[in-house]
């Protein structure tokens, strides 16, 4: 048996492992679309669901950084190289940038990716290591682009990422709105907004009002969970890259708010 029939035929084998183990799991409910992409994507990249190289949540298929890191190795990468981003770098408030640049041939020019990390945009189990999620972020970047993968990574999704496995049974404390309650174990909204606030010395009256007109609502106790998280997303990713701009915005609000008056 030549080399390249072994190859078809050892991914056959893992294509076939994958779906297998992808139906008999009891927190996935996968359809037909579902089991067609982790076929396409074992087919093409090799991951293996054993081995954690993706996850399904949500909905979809993410690609975790161990999963990444094996694909480099299988398809010999050459090198990644790592720089921290100091101009947008604040290690008393724990937000840290970095930029990684993959080369995935010795005359590549390299896939360039960043990656950000604050106490807004991870989960609390990580906090006091933003550092190093930053940096993971860049790298998983980086590898998607230079191999083409169009999943989203795991590690990505900061405050996005929810578990897809069902809540344990118990008594509902949380808000119906999403500024106070809690989400999965996470943070409550309202508290995540507070830091927000806090941390980037916003006025928090202008942030309010500006969040209700973000969610297209009277009051920001109005709008919906989802929309609330995206605003506060948003205000985390424009406080750190154009605090200036921000607070133009947030001022911008404080005439509306003496027209009340």
């Amino acid at each position: 048996m030549t080399k390249k029939a072994a190859d078809a035929r050892e991914l056959g084998i893992l294509v076939r492992q994958n779906i297998r183990q992808a139906r008999r799991s009891a927190t996935w409910q996968l359809g037909a679309a579902a089991i067609d992409r982790l076929r396409d994507l074992t087919k093409t990249f090799g991951f293996s669901l054993s081995l954690g190289d993706v996850q399904y949540m949500d909905g979809g298929w993410y690609i975790t950084h161990p999963g990444l890191m094996r694909l480099s190795r299988r398809r010999r990468c050459v090198g990644i190289r790592v720089q921290q981003v100091r101009q947008f770098c604040d290690p008393v408030v724990g937000r840290w940038v970095f930029r990684a640049t993959v080369y995935p041939s010795p005359r590549s020019k390299g896939f360039v990716g960043f990656g950000d990390a604050d106490p807004s945009n991870v989960s609390s189990l990580v906090h006091g290591a933003e550092m190093r999620v930053a940096e993971t972020r860049a790298v998983n970047r980086a590898l998607r682009k230079a191999y083409g993968i169009g999943l989203c990574s795991v590690e990505e999704l900061g405050w996005a990422s929810r578990s897809s496995a069902p809540a344990p049974p118990g008594p509902r404390t949380a808000s119906a709105n999403g500024s106070n309650g809690n989400h999965n174990g996470q943070p409550r909204l309202r508290d995540r907004l507070c830091l927000l606030i806090r941390q980037h010395q916003l006025d928090a009256g202008l942030v309010k009002a500006y969040a209700a007109d973000y969610c297209g609502t009277a009051t920001l106790r109005d709008a919906s969970r989802d929309l609330v998280e995206a605003f506060i997303n948003d205000l985390a990713l424009r406080a750190a890259k154009d605090r200036d701009g921000l607070i133009c915005q947030l001022n911008s609000y404080s005439k509306s708010q003496e027209v009340a008056s």
